[in-house]
């Protein structure tokens, strides 16, 4: 299958919020954490309403007029998207979110979408928070070059996520 990596337009908001609502409901249900479908909706499934889109059409937006600041690619097989990766620049770099549907996954897709945020990322420090519990995505972030700092932070009540940083050659203090 051919997968096509490329800066998202405006109208693709509405698949953007579609697609990281339905890689979450891949991702993330855990007995053990309490995290099930219903909770995956109430405190995701706003990224596939009305007012999710129009986040993600203005960081699209955003993304497209300052490419400096703003990173976003999307995955596309054929015309329907299947993942994208997103990252802020600030002091430090922030990657995420990052989501690819099981679909598209084992093809090294994701590689290749890590490998054009990381030269637009150049040699700045970065980070990333990632579920404790996704282990391949953890894998593959090490793989990456970046490693865990030991920071933690329960995201709503539930979700235990892990800092990962990837440091500059200068610094490895991210804070």
């Amino acid at each position: 299958m051919t997968h096509v990596i490329e800066a998202p337009h405006a109208e693709d908001a509405e698949s953007l919020g579609s697609v990281q609502l339905r890689a979450w409901l891949q991702t993330y249900p855990n007995e053990e954490a309490g995290i099930d479908e219903r909770w995956i909706r109430e405190h995701r499934g706003s990224s596939a309403t009305a007012a999710g889109i129009a986040q993600w059409r203005e960081f699209v937006v955003a993304a497209e007029q300052r490419p400096d600041l703003l990173f976003c690619r999307v995955v596309r097989s054929d015309t329907e998207i299947v993942g994208f990766l997103c990252g802020r620049r600030d002091d430090v770099v922030t990657l995420g979110p990052m989501y690819l549907l099981n679909e598209a996954q084992g093809e090294g897709v994701g590689g290749r979408m890590m490998s054009e945020f990381l030269a637009w990322a150049g040699s700045a420090p970065m980070r990333l928070w990632v579920t404790e519990y996704n282990e391949r995505a953890i894998r593959f972030y090490e793989r990456h070059g970046f490693r865990a700092t030991g920071e933690r932070e329960i995201w709503r009540g539930r979700l235990l996520n892990v800092r990962m940083i990837r440091s500059s050659t200068s610094s490895d203090n991210l804070g």
